[in-house]
């Protein structure tokens, strides 16, 4: 049972560490500026600043967009597009897998949305009502301030209109005009005909609906559409259909035309300058044949998710001590190159293991088995992947790192890195480099700030109706700074964020979320002026009005003929219908209560059922926790009782090793004292050598001088001799006869000389 515990409270465990790491996850979708005509300019989400917009900039909550006089705009989320008339102020409330929240204090937006999951929304909130879509369709929402109204037009789909009090659905060919906040005024009629922005909105669906590469790329793939214009379409055989890029540079490479931005909460992300660089940068893979560039899609079916860059990084920055030469000198270096197929991409921020899966899979060919060991060595900078794009002439550049986070273009410092710079560096999984200020709005911004059109405070400040309340404000970025300076450059994780929100609270945006349990869902009926709205109890006089149903169900117009010649003796029975319709409401109210009492009571055994599931999860809890703590008491016993059988065991082989080492000192004092012995032994035999040497020679000089004074005294003795016997000889005549010869002297002879014995 305990090892059944254990794996129940391993498995907990991950499973709640897999859910808080998917809360972590950042959205799968932006918006992408994709078209732009006169003054438009976007604000950051974290900054006070205004910029000139950028084509291809993401976009996301809490990015503002200002389109000045005689300006244009449009937008993309996926495959809806949004497309904004001059003096529009535009912000995303929320922008996630599943919301679209925007915010219209004045101006004109054009919703053209193709598809809408039952798990999405889509809301638009102006000052005077709060529009939901519920089918895809044409939408024009435009908010006067002025005149304090806004009109919502529906060409086709399906909505619903929320103020204060109140909600009603809007059909396909029909326009209301909305008045007023607290007590809601609106005048249903139909359609009308379109103005000079419905056709330019009209002639961009129809350069859409034409596209030739949706036949190829999901229309989930912002920037589809603008493929046709600037490349074609070309089979290779293992890839299927590719897209490759006209009228570029010799020598041109993926990732060379543009900026790196920082954009949370993915960091650092690419911006590329050609009007068609979006989906081939944020989507998909690159390869080379044959030296020219070619993009691969992701797979078709699938909704693909937004990746900041599909890069791999060299070196990394952040004090990893790549640096290069540059025009300027050696700097610290950044350095990048385009994925492959099938090669994985892992992101610079925290994320889950199904995150890590959805945007690799969604924009490559690569199976699960394989993603899995992936994400499984993605901390393992000892694994090495045989990235094709690496080996590519001119595939790998660099630039200064101070370039990098100014926010600076590319091509204005960029080198190219050579396979040998390559290899001394390693993969590294994103730039750790600090954002600067200019990182968000861009080196342009600095020398543009003069000039960047910003809307009126009044736009600014004017408070909206929501039906859905938005996420929390953004903490500023100059209050992240230090945080992201202690991580590495890194993005923050998003409880941390949140944390540093809850510490010091920002100011929420002006937005009036609408009480749901106090509006009334009503059927306005379609009139010729504005009048206020139905109110209960109060008596609405007569008009000439039909049901607001959609087009197809209106009753035929013999019947309105006869509705009209029926007038008169509706009039007359308009007092009894007045009091039914009191009775009516009087029986609807106390029905009203009742249910409400129900669901109160309701609510209450919901409430109960609650309590008593959280006392038991408590109790559950509890038991849980007190076999944690029983099973870490028994484990801190085993883990004692094998430090203590550890701790024996090292005592013991220290007193082995203590003993060998004694003995192998004795070993070594012994061999010592031998061979101290030896040198004494030997020593004394080589002095008793050198005495017995020199007695011998001692002696046998003694011996040689016992011979010389032999062999002189023997000489003196025949010398004696001699003279004697010549002396005698002379004393007497000698006969006449030859002298004798006279002998001749003896010659000494020296004994011969004795071998020296050997010495030990």
């Amino acid at each position: 049972m305990r090892y059944v515990r254990q794996f129940t409270m391993v498995a907990l465990v991950l499973a709640a560490s897999a859910r808080f790491l998917a809360a972590q996850d950042p959205p799968g979708r932006v918006a992408r500026l994709n078209y732009r005509e006169g003054d438009v300019s976007f604000q950051p989400n974290g900054v006070d600043d205004w910029a000139d917009a950028r084509i291809n900039r993401p976009l996301t909550t809490g990015d503002k967009i200002w389109v000045g006089d005689r300006g244009r705009a449009e937008l993309h989320v996926g495959s809806m597009a949004l497309r904004l008339g001059e003096r529009s102020d535009f912000e995303f409330l929320n922008l996630d897998d599943q919301t679209v929240q925007i915010r219209l204090s004045e101006g004109t937006l054009l919703v053209r949305l193709r598809a809408i999951a039952p798990d999405q929304l889509l809301e638009i909130d102006t000052p005077n009502l709060a529009f939901t879509v519920r089918q895809p369709g044409i939408y024009r929402i435009d908010a006067d301030p002025d005149a304090q109204t806004t009109f919502v037009t529906v060409r086709d789909g399906e909505g619903e209109v929320t103020g204060d009090g109140q909600s009603f659905p809007l059909y396909a060919r029909q326009r209301v005009a909305v008045r007023g906040g607290d007590q809601l005024e609106y005048n249903l009629t139909s359609a009308a005909g379109g103005d000079a922005f419905d056709e330019w909105c009209s002639a961009r669906d129809r350069r859409e609906d034409q596209s030739q590469s949706a036949r190829y790329v999901s229309r989930e793939v912002p920037g589809y559409e603008d493929l046709d214009q600037y490349g074609s379409w070309v089979s290779q055989p293992e890839y299927g259909q590719v897209w490759m890029p006209a009228s570029v540079s010799a020598g041109w490479a993926p990732y060379h035309d543009g900026h790196w931005a920082w954009i949370a909460p993915w960091g650092w992300t690419w911006v590329d300058d050609a009007p068609w660089g979006f989906a081939p940068y944020h989507y998909g893979r690159w390869a080379s044949f044959g030296g020219r560039w070619g993009w691969i899609p992701g797979p078709y079916q699938v909704a693909p998710t937004y990746a900041p860059a599909m890069v791999a990084w060299v070196g990394g920055g952040g004090g990893s001590g790549f640096s290069l030469a540059f025009s300027s000198g050696m700097a610290p270096a950044v350095g990048w190159f385009p994925l492959g197929p099938r090669e994985p991409y892992y992101p610079s921020y925290r994320v889950s293991q199904p995150y890590f899966t959805r945007v690799n899979t969604t924009n490559t060919v690569i199976n699960n088995v394989t993603i899995n060991n992936y994400y499984r060595v993605r901390n393992d900078r000892n694994s090495r992947i045989a990235y094709m794009n690496q080996r590519v002439e001119n595939g790998v550049i660099a630039v200064p790192q101070s370039a990098f986070a100014s926010g600076r273009r590319v091509s204005q410092f960029a080198r190219p890195v050579s396979a040998a710079q390559i290899q001394a560096v390693h993969i590294a999984p994103g730039p750790f480099v600090v954002p600067q200020r200019t990182s968000l709005l861009g080196a342009q911004a600095e020398s543009n700030a003069r000039a960047v059109a910003r809307p009126p405070a009044a736009a600014l400040n004017r408070r909206v109706v929501a039906r859905t309340a938005p996420p929390p404000p953004a903490v500023p970025f100059e209050r992240q700074q230090a945080a992201l300076a202690r991580n590495a450059g890194r993005p923050l994780p998003a409880n941390e964020v949140r944390r540093m929100g809850q510490a010091a609270p920002v100011a929420a945006p002006p937005v009036r979320v609408v009480d749901m349990s106090r509006v009334k869902r009503v059927q306005p009926a379609m009139r010729g002026e504005v009048r206020p709205g139905p109110q209960p109890g109060v008596p609405q006089p007569p008009a000439n009005e039909r049901l607001n149903v959609p087009s197809g169900q209106q009753p035929r117009p013999d019947a309105r003929e006869a509705q009209q010649r029926d007038q008169q003796r509706q009039q007359q029975q308009e007092m009894q219908r007045q009091q039914q319709r009191q009775q009516q409401d009087a029986r609807e109210a106390q029905q009203r209560q009742q249910q409400q009492e129900v669901q109160r009571q309701q609510q209450r055994q919901q409430q109960d059922a609650r309590e008593a599931q959280q006392r038991q999860q408590q109790q559950e809890m509890q038991r849980q926790q007190q076999r944690q703590q029983q099973d870490a008491r028994e484990a801190q016993q085993r883990q004692q009782q094998q430090e203590a059988q550890r701790q024996q065991q090292r005592q013991q082989q220290d007193a082995r090793e203590a003993q060998q080492r004694q003995q192998q000192q004795e070993m070594q004092r012994q061999q010592q004292r031998q061979q101290q012995e030896a040198r004494e032994a030997q020593q004394r035999q080589q002095q008793q050598e050198a005495q017995r040497q020199q007695q011998r020679q001692q002696q046998e000089a003694r011996e040689a001088q016992q011979r010389r004074q032999q062999q002189e005294a023997q000489r003196q003795q025949q010398r004696q001799q001699q003279e004697a016997r010549e002396a005698q000889q002379r004393q007497r005549p000698a006969p006449h006869t030859p002298p004798a010869p006279r002998p001749e002297p003896r010659k000494e002879q020296k004994p011969p000389p004795r071998e020296e014995k050997n010495r030990n």
